[in-house]
């Protein structure tokens, strides 16, 4: 409750919390939301507080050490995915200056306010949410399909999927 009153939703910028969102959308993947956020604090510690240049030097010792960590999902796929979205991340800084400014270009930097009355109007994936995946993809990023980034969207406010009759539905309006 607490995540989706106060985070849930919220416009969320910066490089290394984005990245942080990105990551904890990935390993969701297959498992409960609350399986991820309880294990959140274990995510920042293992990955460096999402330093993304940091993630992107970790290496196979550093994977070895990760999967034995049960503070986070010991999945090798997830884990090694992590690390090279990092370096991708990196590519996407270079390219764009900034993982901020590239991710919410999907939504033209201003967030989309749906209308939803129901849960089961919610979609579980757009043709934004398509397009994001296979442009993060050609970039080299792994574990963001369509329906993950669509989670991440939601996550991060780049669309106001709060329910019309939900107090955080006007709370959460902005950019």
């Amino acid at each position: 409750m607490a995540y989706h009153d106060n985070q849930w939703g919220v416009p969320l910028h910066g490089d290394s919390d984005l990245f942080e969102m990105l990551t904890l959308e990935g390993a969701q993947a297959g498992l409960s939301w609350l399986t991820i956020l309880r294990k959140r604090e274990g995510y920042r510690r293992a990955f460096e507080g999402f330093d993304i240049r940091r993630v992107a030097a970790f290496t196979d010792d550093d994977t070895a050490r990760l999967l034995a960590d049960t503070g986070i999902v010991r999945n090798r796929l997830k884990v090694a995915s992590t690390i090279s979205n990092a370096r991708a991340t990196l590519e996407i800084q270079s390219r764009y200056g900034s993982l901020d400014r590239y991710l919410w270009s999907f939504v033209d930097g201003v967030q989309i306010r749906n209308h939803w009355q129901t849960m089961a109007e919610i979609p579980a994936r757009t043709p934004l949410s398509d397009t994001m995946s296979k442009e993060l993809k050609r970039h080299g990023f792994r574990f963001v399909g369509s329906t993950i980034c669509y989670s991440f969207i939601q996550a991060t406010g780049m669309v106001n999927d709060h329910l019309t009759g939900c107090f955080c539905y006007d709370l959460h309006n902005h950019s």
